[in-house]
């Protein structure tokens, strides 16, 4: 095991599958004692137990509800001894529907997740890491923030959205140690794909560990250093230019 965020704390949302976990084993592989966050307490014991450290731990909480949020915090302050250096936002939902089409209730949910419960965690590091004057939160973005696709407008407006709060925070962050990024993921092999094999041949995929090692990179930079964003993305993939 390394030992590059040897004592650091951190909290991942969405951590039961894909990125999310992906990102905690590679915390936890470089000696960071991990919380992960999801809704289904099932697949986050699964993926505990998958990840193989001791270091993982789970949380059941449901980000769009505040208490839960102050919940999920509050546990972590106890187990982590009132610090937390690191906040991954990842959990994220996405819709594939014309527009003509799209339930408004299906775009607010989308919003709730993407943007509005990534706040609500960041706000809520930020009160921590203010205090103890250090502390990193990357946000998991989509190149659709870069360039969107057909049938996506909840989705990308979310992206769009968390590319400018990252700015925000970063800014409001800064003088406080407390660094905020982006990491801009392109085709990943995903719950969130409707078909991955079609992805796969047609654009190609990427599997959610390449994406976890530029996500472990922000994290282990030195402090007082910030990747403010980064774009990855499978070579393949038709990204410039794409409709």
């Amino acid at each position: 095991m390394s030992s590059a965020l040897a004592g650091k704390t951190a909290i991942v949302t969405g951590g039961a599958s894909g990125i999310g976990r992906a990102i905690a084993a590679g915390l936890a592989a470089e000696g960071a004692s991990v919380i992960i966050c999801g809704r289904d307490e099932a697949k986050l014991a699964e993926a505990a137990r998958a990840i193989g450290s001791e270091t993982v731990s789970i949380f059941t909480a449901d980000i769009t509800r505040e208490p839960d949020v102050e919940r999920l915090f509050a546990a972590a302050e106890a187990r982590f001894g009132g610090r937390l250096d690191i906040l991954v936002n990842n959990a994220g939902r996405a819709t594939h529907t014309r527009t003509e089409d799209l339930p408004m209730a299906d775009f607010e949910a989308v919003i709730a997740v993407n943007v509005t419960a990534a706040f609500r965690c960041a706000q809520r590091a930020f009160r921590i890491m203010k205090a103890q004057k250090s502390g990193r939160i990357i946000n998991i973005g989509s190149v659709s923030a870069r360039v969107p696709r057909r049938n996506s407008v909840p989705y990308t407006t979310s992206k769009f959205a968390l590319e400018g709060m990252t700015r925000a925070l970063a800014l409001d962050g800064r003088m406080h140690g407390i660094a905020v990024s982006i990491l801009h993921p392109g085709n990943t092999e995903s719950s969130i794909w409707p078909d991955q094999e079609a992805t796969r041949r047609e654009e190609g995929l990427m599997p959610a560990d390449q994406v976890a090692r530029a996500a472990v990179l922000m994290a282990t930079l030195p402090p007082g250093i910030n990747l403010l964003d980064a774009t990855i993305l499978p070579l393949t993939m038709p990204l410039l230019g794409r409709g």
